[in-house]
């Protein structure tokens, strides 16, 4: 119904615009005067805001969302995930406790979005090109991912699909995350979202949500001197993991 739409979107709206303001005051500042806490109430604001779209989603959009696994908030944590609509994010988040992951993010999303751009800073987001091969943009997202002291979240298609399929993997940025270092991953198969795809489809769509999530996991990771045959190995039996719980959730199959 169009109705619950609009009233979802213009809540959602409403509500970031209110949040990205208190986001660039107290959270910031309560960060940079405690440090010590500063884990915890990162963690704590990224999951209210979670909720607070998912909520809005479910009231007054009138979606239905599975109940989400939870998955370890560890170090060395990656999590791979299909990449159907705005709702991914805050899936992910939801999954994730306790703590808060850090989400390989668009570079273009990095200035302008409003509460966006300042949470890629705050949380300190590894952003990509997803053209990019140039060798500096690669060196960077490896140095993030050695270094990282909290899950990392990945969508390696890179973009939503339109009918909600699994897209090729686009695996210079998976490649160079799991070449950093050996990982715990998991595997994140989200389906009914993709009629969300994109912001203008939520006013139409948002009550035919069925939305389903699949977690699945930890697969040990190759080490990294184990080579790149490995690692290309291990990316192509992820996606096919993928595709096979897609398949399983919309019913044509099992993995």
């Amino acid at each position: 119904m169009k109705v619950r739409g609009t009233l979802t979107l213009a809540f959602v709206a409403i509500s970031l615009l209110a949040a990205d303001l208190f986001q660039r005051t107290f959270i910031s500042l309560s960060v940079r005067f405690l440090p010590s806490r500063r884990h915890r109430i990162l963690a704590a604001w990224q999951q209210l805001l979670a909720r607070l779209v998912l909520g809005a989603v479910r009231f007054p959009g009138g979606a239905r969302i599975d109940s989400i696994p939870v998955i370890p908030g560890a170090p060395g944590v990656l999590v791979v995930m299909n990449h159907q609509s705005l709702l991914d994010i805050p899936l992910v988040v939801r999954a994730i406790r306790p703590g808060y992951p850090r989400i390989v993010t668009r570079e273009r999303y990095a200035n302008g979005k409003p509460l966006i751009s300042h949470m890629i800073r705050l949380y300190q987001y590894p952003t990509v090109n997803p053209r990019a091969t140039v060798r500096t943009d690669l060196e960077r997202l490896s140095r993030a991912a050695e270094e990282i002291p909290v899950p990392l979240v990945i969508y390696p298609e890179g973009t939503r699909t339109r009918d909600g399929e699994l897209g090729r993997f686009k695996r210079n940025g998976l490649r160079t995350i799991l070449a950093a270092r050996s990982w715990e991953v998991w595997i994140v198969t989200a389906d009914g979202y993709w009629q969300c795809a994109k912001l203008k489809d939520f006013r139409a769509n948002v009550s035919s949500i069925q939305g389903k999530i699949r977690v699945d996991g930890p697969f040990r990771s190759p080490d990294p001197d184990q080579g790149m045959d490995a690692l290309e190995e291990f990316i192509d039996e992820a996606h096919l993991r993928m595709k096979g719980y897609l398949a399983e959730l919309r019913g044509n199959g099992s993995p």
